[in-house]
């Protein structure tokens, strides 16, 4: 049964006038339930406005992937009640789904709905306005059975699509609570999938990006349902014939994703970004080992060559983790080494942070914070040195760039195929640029701005 406690707060009455706004932590698998949502909401004849507007009803998707995360999360919401104090307050998403009871024993909270059961939450809010009460609507995340279908965007605000094609992981590496917070493996239906990119495409979107937990084991659980394999490779394949289709880019996959068919596919299509996110973690076998990484730094070696060899080239950006427990000195110079042979185009650094609920987290040998923090900056060196080489390659030469927005001081802002930022002065030659056009430049050095995935 639900947790209930006692409230006194008066939530608004809904009408056809109701205003709902949202703020969203975390990573772009949240930017694009947090969307999704507020079609639900647009539907219901909801006004979805600023977080800084009057609103009815305030939304919050949290973050939980480390301790700050949390942290974060808590101010966010005890923000938001501050600043509306007569909304209906819900709080979503993972730090929501593994956290329940500390969300709702904070004072003006209203509802808490996890990862899960987001389809629900306008009857939830009317339970609330109805028993005055804050409600507690999080279930076991590990009894989900099936990707949960939120509503199509009517609205998209990117001149890139995102389209979440996976939820859940099963991986347990030791330092993550992500499993605790999204659940088991759970792909979306590929007639779904297809759906919304056919959708996307003929209102115009140039780029679509997929995106999930565990991006790279789609499918792994429709083969007994649906009778056939269907596997990333396999939908990479249908959405590159879509006509209309300009880019197709794939978010974070893990090394031990990477197939021959997915690799294949990957390289056989000019329309796949030439730009991949293969998270290392760390640059030493000792420590892969203790992370539950389930490769080494060999078998990740012989992929970057693999792939190098099918796509020239190819950019791949990928993410560090410094301070890890039992992290020595020699471990962190094996890692910056590693990291500098590598020829990353993107390198993103996070010192480790313990994660209340995960193995990692109970390790004794902890690294003092201090010396963690020296770590990062030796790493981000590293990485900006690496970032730099692969941008000088493309200097001087003619790229296509999607233009995506245009900033405040005059500049058009947007990426080549292989994820690299440029910005393009608005009025250049007298060219008016806009977004969602597509424009080739030469790169000129003051131009470049790399940009991590």
């Amino acid at each position: 049964m639900p947790l209930e406690v006692e409230h006194s707060k008066k939530p608004p009455t809904v009408n056809n006038e109701a205003r709902v706004c949202f703020v969203t932590l975390g990573c772009k698998v949240n930017q694009t339930e947090s969307e999704a949502v507020a079609q639900l909401f647009r539907e219901a004849k909801y006004q979805v406005v600023g977080a800084s507007e009057e609103a009815d009803v305030v939304v919050v998707n949290t973050c939980t992937v480390t301790n700050m995360g949390d942290s974060k999360s808590r101010r966010v919401i005890r923000r938001m009640i501050r600043e509306h104090p007569e909304s209906v307050v819900v709080v979503m998403g993972c730090y929501a789904q593994t956290a329940p009871g500390e969300v709702l024993g904070i004072e003006g909270v209203d509802l808490v709905l996890g990862t899960q059961d987001r389809m629900k939450m306008l009857e939830w809010i009317e339970q609330v306005k109805t028993e005055r009460k804050p409600q507690n609507a999080v279930h076991e995340i590990w009894n989900a059975e099936e990707f949960e279908e939120l509503p199509q965007l009517s609205e998209e605000h990117r001149t890139r699509a995102l389209i979440k094609i996976q939820e859940g992981c099963n991986q347990f590496c030791t330092y993550c609570i992500i499993p605790f917070a999204r659940g088991p493996l759970r792909s979306r239906l590929p007639e779904n999938a297809l759906a919304e990119a056919r959708r996307l495409i003929e209102a115009g979107y140039p780029e679509i990006v997929l995106t999930g937990i565990h991006t790279g084991y789609y499918g792994q659980d429709l083969g007994e349902e649906l009778g056939v394999e269907w596997n990333l490779a396999r939908l990479v394949r249908e959405l590159v014939k879509l006509p209309g289709l300009c880019r197709l880019r794939l978010s974070s996959i893990e090394p031990m994703e990477y197939t021959p068919k997915l690799i294949e596919c990957i390289s056989s299509s000019v329309k796949v970004c030439p730009h991949l996110h293969m998270p290392l973690q760390s640059g030493s076998d000792r420590i892969l080992k203790r992370m539950n990484r389930p490769y080494t730094l060999k078998e990740y070696r012989s992929l970057l060559e693999r792939l190098r060899q099918r796509i020239p080239e190819l950019a791949i950006t990928t993410d560090i983790i410094a301070g890890f427990p039992g992290e020595t000195e020699d471990d962190h110079v094996s890692t910056l080494e590693f990291v500098r042979s590598c020829g990353f185009s993107g390198v993103n650094v996070f010192p480790y942070s313990k994660r209340k609920g995960t193995p990692a987290a109970d390790y004794p040998d902890q690294v003092p914070k201090q010396l963690k923090e020296q770590r990062v900056k030796e790493l981000l060196l590293v990485a900006r040195a690496s970032q730099d080489e692969f941008v000088r390659r493309f200097t001087g030469r003619p790229v296509e760039v999607l233009i995506e927005w245009i900033d405040p001081k005059g500049f058009a802002i947007g990426h080549t195929p292989h994820y690299i930022q440029v910005q393009i002065p608005v009025n250049e030659h007298g060219k008016l640029y806009k977004a969602g056009q597509f424009v080739t430049v030469i790169l000129e050095e003051h131009h470049l701005k790399q940009s991590s995935n």
